[in-house]
């Protein structure tokens, strides 16, 4: 093996920018990572639609053989080599020349070779990951047309400390591939990774947090810089790009740090208990949970939560007593109209359409305000507020359509420090349960939340990505698995995503129901693993005392869990 530089030449070859890359004339990784190798966006997509075929033919096969004794049974491990052999569009370990002429295939036991894949996964997408990134610095970032129409503070704006990133990046891969390059059997990854996110992932944090003014200062330069906006539209038409918006190449840092979390979780999974690889695999999450969850994301919402505050107060009109909306402790959870039920429930009242009349609602985590929208739609002048743990929320069952999607909301004490009750009227049965869940959150829900062990409560995987629209609602990523806590007639779901344990609503079109009640049941468990791994300390301990199995772990342990997560 050598380590020799190379230059990475810009499309005009005006610059050049130095690499330290590994090369060998028979490398392992030579014919996997580089010759036609995918970008990123291309290889992720590839990744998590391999992830749900694979999780459905998991629970096909696994409910036709439950049926069945004896040898006919496919064992979990097999399976899923079974399965990832299926699967040719992407690189696997153990379809490389090198590892089918050693026999490793016929030695190793099905449990390492399965390990083997999901750390040469890693490997392989970080360089899917750095060769965006170079696309990213040479197409666009180093092309000297496209730097002639922005100023230099609008060069920041648009591509911030992506440089930075680019090295940390690079010397990551670097390392990555010599420890694959010491042996076909690779040994580990995780301690890799747990060193560069101490070491170098900080660079992530500003990138990432900074995401929010890159998005509008883009489209703020797009609209406004004709010259930008044509040699843009040119570069995203070249075939290299491969019909990719220039935008899918600036989030992929934050795609990425997110993605190596969940790469990092699989191989915890896999790893044998009490193991080095297993203890390495829990530093390397706390670290990226440190990188990902407190830092970047929690910087991220302080920002945008802080703005949205600022946005609504201006918009706010008292009509007694005032109510400071701004606060380091406050967020919106959701806002929109509902109707007020007026006067006695009679027939006659019934047909008349002053029946209702409109409010608007701003629900903050500790905080209701109920307000009705001015005549110029601008402002909202505030009729009542009440403290969040004051509210309670009643159901009411089906009285015709008049009544229908109609419940009561209760304020303990209002900002009169009295009682008052509002009959309202959501737009539809959705709406109406969405509403009475963010007002009154210990309110129990239909199915049992992931902490309550229950493989018989019903879980989604993800098959369409999808963007939430309001504040209430979850972001989900293709191949994610949540377990359902609400659902509605009219297409909507609650959901408690496993990974991370963030709740949230999303429509039903982009899920599809796991049946298999013993995959239900493997993925509660490898949850519950991947929070004592999150649990950090508190979870180690109780990870120590699990020779029963990490099902066995108990309702008051798992609530110190997450307690001490929340602290």
């Amino acid at each position: 093996m050598r380590i020799v530089d190379y230059r990475a030449q810009s499309d005009q070859g005006s610059s050049s920018v130095p690499r330290i890359m590994i090369l060998h004339e028979s490398s392992i990784l030579n014919c996997v990572l580089y010759p036609a190798a995918f970008l990123y966006q291309e290889y992720r997509d590839t990744s998590e639609q391999k992830e749900i075929e694979q999780r459905r033919q998991l629970d096909t096969l696994q409910s036709a053989e439950e049926g069945k004794t004896g040898g006919g049974v496919v064992t979990p491990p097999a399976l899923q080599l079974q399965l990832r052999n299926d699967t040719q569009s992407l690189s696997l370990w153990q379809n490389l020349d090198v590892v089918r002429q050693s026999g490793l295939l016929e030695s190793l036991p099905q449990k390492e070779i399965i390990m083997q894949e999901a750390m040469f996964e890693l490997v392989t997408s970080e360089a899917s990951y750095y060769k965006s990134l170079e696309l990213l610095e040479t197409h666009f970032l180093k092309n000297p047309v496209l730097v002639n129409t922005l100023n230099q503070s609008d060069m920041h704006f648009i591509f911030s400390n992506i440089e930075e990133v680019m090295k940390a990046s690079e010397r990551f891969l670097m390392d990555l591939e010599n420890r694959v390059e010491q042996s076909i059997q690779i040994s580990d990854v995780c301690d890799i990774v747990y060193e560069h996110a101490v070491e170098h992932f900080h660079v992530f944090i500003s990138y990432v947090i900074n995401q929010g003014y890159q998005e509008k200062n883009y489209r703020r330069i797009l609209q406004g810089n004709m010259a930008f906006r044509e040699t843009m539209a040119k570069l995203e038409n070249q075939p290299k790009v491969r019909g990719l918006s220039f935008t899918s190449f600036l989030i992929l840092p934050f795609q990425r740090i997110t993605r190596l979390k969940l790469l990092v979780q699989n191989i915890l999974k896999k790893a044998e208990e009490n193991s080095e690889r297993e203890s390495n695999a829990i530093k390397a999450h706390e670290e990226l949970e440190r990188v990902w969850v407190r830092e970047c994301n929690e910087g991220v919402r302080k920002m945008n939560r802080t703005e949205e505050l600022i946005s609504i107060e201006k918009t706010l009109e008292f009509k007694s007593k005032s109510v400071p909306v701004i606060s380091h402790s406050r967020w919106l959870l959701k806002k929109g109209e509902v109707q007020q039920m007026n006067g006695p429930k009679s027939t006659r009242t019934m047909r008349s359409r002053k029946l209702y009349q409109p409010l608007y609602l701003f629900l903050f985590n500790n905080l209701l305000l109920i307000t009705k929208r001015s005549s110029s739609g601008e402002k909202f002048q505030v009729l009542d507020s009440c403290t969040r743990a004051m509210l309670r929320t009643e159901d009411m069952d089906d009285q015709g359509q008049m009544l229908a999607n109609v419940f009561t909301l209760h304020l303990l004490e209002n900002q009169e420090e009295r009682p008052v009750t509002y009959l309202l009227k959501a737009t539809s049965v959705s709406d109406k349960l969405r509403w009475m869940c963010a007002l009154t959150p210990n309110r129990r829900t239909r199915f049992l939340s992931t902490s309550a062990h229950q493989s018989d409560s019903p879980q989604v995987q993800c098959i369409q990505s999808y963007s939430s629209q309001e504040p209430d609602e979850l972001s989900i990523e293709m191949a994610d698995v949540l377990n359902v806590l609400e659902r509605t007639d009219d297409g909507w779901m609650m959901g408690e995503r496993l990974h991370d344990g963030e709740k949230g609503w999303f429509p039903t079109r982009v899920v599809e129901e796991i049946q298999n009640q013993e995959l239900r049941a493997q993925n509660l468990r490898e949850c519950q693993r991947i929070q004592q791994a999150k649990g950090g300390a508190t979870g180690r301990s109780v990870a120590s005392s699990r020779g029963r199995g990490p099902s066995k772990v108990t309702n008051a342990e798992w609530l110190r869990i997450q307690q001490s997560e929340k602290d």
